[in-house]
């Protein structure tokens, strides 16, 4: 105009879309969190920085599968709904095929079909996929959530611990321009140093003092879980259940910065090979930040007859009440038998990755369209 503001002449106006509600105004803004959760469309709209988080969760997932493409690994689909709720210990949703007139589950891992197609002459393979479980909300859980799992064959535990924290490491390089530093539940998390390395018995008597390795026998154990009050169910009557109960109770959410926990108890790990020198103890581990899991790896049971006896026992479990018991699966101990070389495994929580690089203390805010109470 003559006096310099920038303005449009309208010869023809067409309506793109209406809007029939009024958006509040950026003044009284949008943060009633329950509220923001129900109607995403509208938090998007007025808190911006939110929108943010899901360009954020696009580029580490895209750098997910570079970083395993780069390794040569394939990504494979597995199926969703399954004959069996196994690969994890869950509570799974059932539901039903109307023409097959059979009931079915939602997955609650993409592990056991993964290890099928090591059987199948695959080598590396991975897959991110949404997995479902059919148990609490709250800011660490939703029951439907995203994992990455990853497979390769003739390798093990040690390796998959090295390619957990060298996959950290890549995300901070590639999609935060090698930032090391990150708020996360209400901590500094540090990834500049190597990750630190403790067997479960060795965290155990840091925090407490206990010595698991000099207990001899359940009695022992569960005299001492008595004493310092912790609460076995009827299916926790093993010297492994009450070694994990202590580790829950006094170690785990003092893990801040990011420590490999490893050698469990065979007895809560039923898909995981034995050490050779200790069959009661696990080669399998597990990755802690700010108090939370975030990975959980290990070396793959490959022996049908051991895994078979592993199934009975945690039926025996399931039996004593234990509802998250993964189902018998049949189906996999018969692929078991035609042979699957060994392999190292490793699993990774998607949403909470986010929540540690987004620097997001709710799993709510990662998830576009959270379930809500």
């Amino acid at each position: 105009t003559d006096k310099g503001q920038l303005s449009v002449e309208v010869k023809e106006f067409v309506l793109l879309s209406r809007c029939l509600r009024p958006i509040p105004s950026s003044y009284y803004g949008f943060s009633d969190t329950e509220e923001r959760f129900r109607n995403r469309p509208l938090d998007f709209i007025i808190n911006k920085q939110k929108k943010e988080i899901f360009f954020t969760r696009h580029q580490l997932i895209k750098n997910i599968r570079q970083f395993l493409e780069e390794k040569k690994f394939i990504e494979i689909e597995t199926p969703i709904l399954v004959s069996e709720a196994s690969g994890a210990q869950a509570k799974p949703f059932i539901t039903h095929h109307n023409k097959l007139h059979r009931d079915f589950y939602l997955r609650i891992a993409t592990e056991i079909p993964l290890k099928k197609l090591l059987v199948g002459g695959f080598e590396k393979i991975y897959e991110i996929g949404r997995i479902f479980r059919n148990e609490g909300i709250d800011a660490r859980h939703n029951p439907e959530f995203t994992t990455v799992e990853v497979y390769q064959a003739y390798e093990n535990a040690e390796y998959m611990m090295n390619l957990t924290e060298e996959l950290f490491h890549y995300l901070a390089e590639k999609v935060f321009r090698q930032q090391t530093e990150f708020t996360f539940n209400s901590y500094n998390i540090s990834l500049k140093k190597p990750f630190r390395r403790l067997s479960m018995i060795e965290a155990i008597r840091e925090h407490t003092n206990i010595d698991f390795a000099k207990i001899n026998g359940l009695e022992e154990a569960y005299k001492l879980a008595q004493k310092y009050n912790l609460k076995l169910e009827k299916f926790q009557k093993t010297t492994g259940h009450v070694i994990l109960a202590f580790f829950e109770e006094y170690v785990e959410q003092k893990l801040i910065q990011p420590t490999f926990i490893y050698d469990y108890p065979v007895e809560v790990s039923p898909l995981a090979k034995s050490k050779p020198e200790n069959e009661k103890v696990a080669d399998r581990f597990e990755l802690y930040l700010g108090g939370l899991e975030f990975a959980n790896g290990y070396s793959e049971l490959n022996d049908p007859a051991e895994q078979k006896k592993r199934f009975e026992e945690q039926t025996k479990q399931k039996e004593l009440g234990n509802e998250e018991i993964a189902s018998f699966d049949k189906e996999f101990l018969e692929a078991l038998e035609y042979g699957m070389p060994p392999a190292g495994g490793l699993g990774i929580g998607i949403d909470r990755l986010i929540m540690l690089f987004a620097e997001q203390n709710s799993i709510k805010e990662v998830i576009a369209f959270p379930q809500l109470k």
